[in-house]
C-alpha cells in the first residue's frame, strides 16, 4: 500500500488496516449483521479510493483478484469449518468493493492516455 504521510493517503492506509483487522475479528466471533457488512463494504470503498497509488495498481489488482477468488471459493470448501467460512466471508466483502474500484480507476486511467 502506498505510504503516504497525513491527508487522504493516512486515512486510506487506516481503513484497510481497520477493516482486514475488523473482517477476521468478525468472521471470527459470529455471523455477519446488516450493519458490519456495510461497514466492510464502505472500508473497502475507502480502501479503493484513497490507497492504490497509479505504481500499485497492477500489484493490487492482482492481489485483490487472487484474494477474492480464494476467499469465494475457499468458502465452499470450508463449510465445514463455519468460523474460517466467515472470516473468508468478511475478507470479500471488505475487498470487493476495493478492487472494483481500483479497476474502474485503471480503466479510466488507461481510457485518459
Amino acid at each position: 500500500m502506498a505510504k503516504k504521510s497525513g491527508g487522504m493517503g493516512s486515512v486510506g492506509s487506516w481503513a484497510f488496516l481497520i477493516g482486514v483487522v475488523l473482517a477476521v475479528i468478525l468472521g471470527l466471533i459470529g455471523a455477519l449483521s446488516a450493519t458490519m457488512t456495510w461497514v466492510l463494504v464502505v472500508l473497502g470503498l475507502i480502501v479503493g479510493l484513497l490507497n492504490v497509488t497509479e505504481d500499485e495498481v497492477g500489484s493490487f489488482l492482482m492481489a485483490g483478484a487472487v484474494l477474492v477468488l480464494v476467499s469465494a471459493l475457499g468458502q465452499t470448501v470450508m463449510q465445514g469449518v463455519p468460523m474460517l467460512n466467515r472470516v473468508l466471508q468478511a475478507l470479500l466483502i471488505l475487498f470487493v468493493p476495493a478492487t472494483v474500484i481500483v479497476a474502474i480507476k485503471h480503466v479510466f486511467s488507461l481510457a485518459r492516455n
